[in-house]
């Protein structure tokens, strides 16, 4: 199945659907890995990506944004040299109701009787100044990440901001 835009899932719509254990058939989300880099290593400067509104990220977005962030990183830094941390889990599940299409579509489709949905995806559910994407890094390395963090961040269906977190004092404009 196509995957839908992502402006039909970015309004929070009642509560949370998340006991997996009572629902069939939902299917991973697609980010597997939520730190890369060197988790391990000693970085003076934090800074990461702010929401600005709250919205349902997907685990699509979350997986472009971890992807486009990660490797600007490492191709300007180097791995051992910067740790990005994805700080929010897709535990939300999507459902859609499936609509049959083609000839004959009347005659088999159910319409809205029965309309729940299947699930199809899961989304993080992201409030208004929470962090999604942080970086910590090194203080000469400070515009790069800055830049992770924007690119990451065109992924995602809601307006941010960049923040420093630790270590402003190093890195002033």
């Amino acid at each position: 199945m196509v995957n839908r835009p992502a402006r039909i899932y970015r309004e929070w719509k009642g509560p949370a659907y998340t006991r997996r254990e009572y629902i069939k058939g939902v299917p991973d989300p697609k980010i597997q890995q939520f730190d890369m880099g060197n988790p391990a290593g000693d970085f003076d400067v934090e800074v990461s990506l702010v929401a600005r509104e709250r919205a349902q990220v997907t685990h699509n977005a979350l997986e472009a944004a971890r992807v486009a962030a990660n490797r600007y990183l490492t191709k300007t830094v180097g791995r051992q040299n910067y740790h990005l941390k994805i700080r929010v889990y897709p535990h939300h599940v999507l459902r859609e109701n499936p609509l049959a299409t083609g000839a004959g579509a009347d005659r088999v489709q159910e319409g809205m009787r029965l309309a729940f949905g299947k699930p199809i995806g899961t989304a993080a559910r992201v409030r208004e100044g929470q962090r999604v994407v942080t970086v910590r890094i090194d203080p000469e390395n400070f515009e790069h990440a800055k830049e992770a963090l924007r690119r990451a961040g065109m992924k995602f269906p809601f307006p941010f901001t960049i923040v420093v977190d630790k270590g402003e004092e190093l890195v002033q404009d």
